[in-house]
């Protein structure tokens, strides 16, 4: 668990330096960082995409899992989870954005094979080389967040940690039963979500995207399902 306390550390110190710079920024340079880093995102997801192997996995997961996370209502219940956040942390008659910056920083540090990978190592065989430089490379990327979207990119500390510690603590259990190409499809799903982020952060659309979010659940399940079909 070392690794994934490192990492969620990392997001936690990042995000703060970031908060801290903030107050100097005018607000003209922090719209334009914004823009920057939604074209940055949109460029994450993008490239994750293409680490799909098979399109119809894609089409069928992001289907049901957007089904099942419209009928669950994530995004509302996340919503409310960050008003009511927004309310707490509330100075001077002016509310801190909290969800935004909580779903997009969540999904850009827990989506991806650095994360599967990383914990799989580190539940495995004690080996914390991946989470260490994806602590890295999560610490700059939140300090980088934070300017634009606020203190919920701190708060995703909290499900990276639970996330990947998940993840490291059942390896022995979970790593057998994904694939090479199982990951790559998790991927895949996820980066589809984080472009859709992106397009949000620049104002082009208004996309549910914690209602998405089942869909990575699935891309596994459908990844084993169709290896045994004559596509």
């Amino acid at each position: 668990m070392l690794g994934v306390l490192i990492n969620a550390l990392a997001v936690l110190a990042g995000g703060s330096v970031g908060l801290l710079a903030k107050k100097g920024i005018p607000e003209k340079i922090t719209n334009a960082i914004m823009t920057a880093i939604a074209l940055c995102v949109i460029y994450i997801g993008v490239s994750g995409m293409l680490k799909g192997e098979n399109t119809l996995v894609l089409i069928v997961s992001m289907v049901l899992g957007t089904a099942v996370g419209t009928l669950l209502d994530l995004d509302g219940r996340i919503e409310r989870l960050g008003s009511r956040l927004e309310r707490r942390f509330q100075r001077g008659g002016k509310s801190t954005p909290i969800a935004e910056g909580f779903v997009t920083a969540s999904l850009l540090f827990c989506v991806g094979a650095m994360a599967i990978l990383g914990s799989f190592n580190a539940g495995l065989k004690q080996d914390y080389e991946l989470l260490f430089t994806k602590s890295l490379l999560d610490g700059i990327s939140s300090c980088m967040l934070s300017v634009s979207l606020g203190l919920g990119v701190l708060f995703s500390s909290v499900p990276l940690f639970i996330y990947q510690g998940l993840l490291a603590l059942l390896a022995h259990v979970i790593a057998p039963l994904l694939s090479d190409a199982a990951i790559a499809e998790i991927t895949c799903c996820g980066s589809v979500m984080i472009l859709a982020i992106g397009l949000n952060m620049l104002h082009l659309t208004k996309i549910k995207t914690a209602d998405l979010l089942p869909a990575v659940l699935f891309a596994p399940v459908l990844t084993w399902a169709f290896s045994y079909l004559p596509l």
